[in-house]
């Protein structure tokens, strides 16, 4: 690894910009799909995160999508606004909210995913499926690893 002026390593090179160059590689092909479907990014975690549950609160949400708290409020909003997603008051705590994909939110992330399955298939066809499982064991690992090092969001 080469070494900047800094004496650190270069940061395209670093654990940071290395990670952040491969999420770029995998969302640059699939941003135009979400912006065909009129979903930002952020929208489409916080989709995705609901299609796979019954229901979640806001804070689940924002844990399972890599959010932090404010911003997932905001998305509900929009999410609701747009009857993606409903909100209802827990019937076992009404100071809490529980959230749920509506089936139109199912039927956009349904869609969607005819067009980024593919990708995701291509991914594994260049890289290797079995590399690509590894890796992302890997990242899960280091991801958990690393969580004592982070204040709480």
């Amino acid at each position: 690894m080469a070494k900047a002026k800094t004496g650190m390593t270069r940061y395209s090179e670093s654990l940071a910009g290395t990670l952040l160059a491969a999420r770029e590689a995998v969302m640059a092909p699939i941003r135009p799909i979400l912006r065909e479907a009129n979903v930002t990014e952020q929208q489409w975690r916080v989709l995705r995160v609901l299609a796979d549950v019954e229901e979640l609160d806001a804070s689940s949400i924002a844990k399972e999508a890599l959010l932090y708290a404010p911003t997932v409020t905001r998305i509900l909003r929009e999410l609701v606004d747009r009857q993606w997603v409903v909100r209802r008051i827990d019937p076992n705590d009404g100071r809490r909210s529980v959230i749920s994909i509506s089936d139109e939110g199912q039927r956009l992330v349904q869609g969607t995913a005819t067009h980024t399955l593919p990708m995701l298939s291509a991914y594994a066809d260049v890289f290797g499926e079995q590399r690509l499982r590894d890796f992302i064991a890997e990242a899960r690992a280091l991801a958990k690893a690393l969580e004592r090092f982070a204040p709480d969001r």
